[in-house]
C-alpha cells in the first residue's frame, strides 16, 4: 500500500507509456535496488486488456518482492481482476465512487485534480486515499489539462493531512521546490526511466533529495 502515514516525501513511480514486460522488469528491479519508492502505476493508455494482464502478471512481484505497491491507472475493474493494491483515476475516467466499490475498501484509490483544491477536497470528502495536482513542469507523456503551481502544493498540505501527489515533467533537477512545498509524492516517468545516467542513478539522485527534504 501507499503509506500516507510516512512524513517523507516520497518517489511514485509511473511506468513508460509503452514497453515489453519481461525487459523492463530487470530496468524496474535496477531502479529499486538503487533506493526506496512508494508504489509503481501501471500506465499503458490505450493497450489491450491482455498487454496491461501480461505486463501486471511480470511487474507485480517484482514490486511486491520490493516492498511497495502496484497500482493500475484508470481501470478499476482490471485492478480488482489481477489483485493490484490500487488505481488511479482521472477527472475523465471512472468515478471515485465506482473505483471504489469495484476494488474495495483495502485498496488504495488516488484521484487526479489537476489544479484544483476544489475538486481534490471533493475526492478527499469522498474517501481517496490520495490527490493529484499537475502538470508542474512541460511533459512528453501526455498533453496536461491544467498547469498547477506551487501554491496549490502549499494550500492543500496547509488545509489537511490527505496526501497530495505533484505529477507532470519532474526530474531529479527541478524537484526541490516542489517537496519544499509539501508534496508527499512525486510521480516521476521520464525523470526516471529517461535519466541520462541511467534509471538507477536517477532513483539515487531523487533519494538524497527527498531524504533531505528538497534541501541543497
Amino acid at each position: 500500500m501507499v503509506d500516507p502515514a510516512d512524513p517523507r516525501c516520497q518517489l511514485y513511480l509511473i511506468t513508460p507509456p509503452a514497453l515489453e514486460p519481461a525487459v523492463f522488469a530487470e530496468t524496474l528491479k535496477a531502479a529499486l535496488d538503487a533506493g526506496p519508492a512508494a508504489c509503481l502505476q501501471l500506465r499503458l493508455k490505450d493497450a489491450p486488456d491482455d498487454a496491461v494482464r501480461r505486463a501486471a502478471e511480470i511487474l507485480m512481484p517484482v514490486c511486491h518482492r520490493h516492498d511497495i505497491a502496484f497500482l493500475v491507472n484508470d481501470r478499476p475493474d482490471l485492478a480488482r481482476e489481477i489483485g493490484a493494491d490500487g488505481v488511479h483515476v482521472g477527472q475523465e475516467d471512472a468515478a471515485y465512487a465506482d473505483a471504489r466499490a469495484l476494488v474495495g475498501g483495502e485498496a488504495t484509490v488516488g484521484v487526479t485534480c489537476h489544479n484544483s483544491l476544489h475538486l481534490a477536497m471533493e475526492a478527499a470528502e469522498a474517501g481517496a486515499d490520495y490527490v493529484a495536482f499537475g502538470a508542474f513542469f512541460p511533459t512528453r507523456t501526455k498533453d496536461p489539462k491544467s498547469q498547477a503551481t506551487l501554491e496549490t502544493l502549499e494550500g492543500w498540505s496547509a488545509a489537511t493531512v490527505v496526501p497530495c501527489v505533484a505529477i507532470g515533467g519532474i526530474t531529479v533537477e527541478n524537484c526541490r521546490p516542489l517537496v519544499r512545498a509539501g508534496a508527499d509524492f512525486l510521480a516521476v516517468v521520464g525523470g526516471v526511466w529517461d535519466h541520462p545516467e541511467g534509471p538507477a542513478a536517477a532513483v539515487r539522485a531523487f533519494a538524497a533529495i527527498l531524504e533531505a527534504r528538497g534541501g541543497a
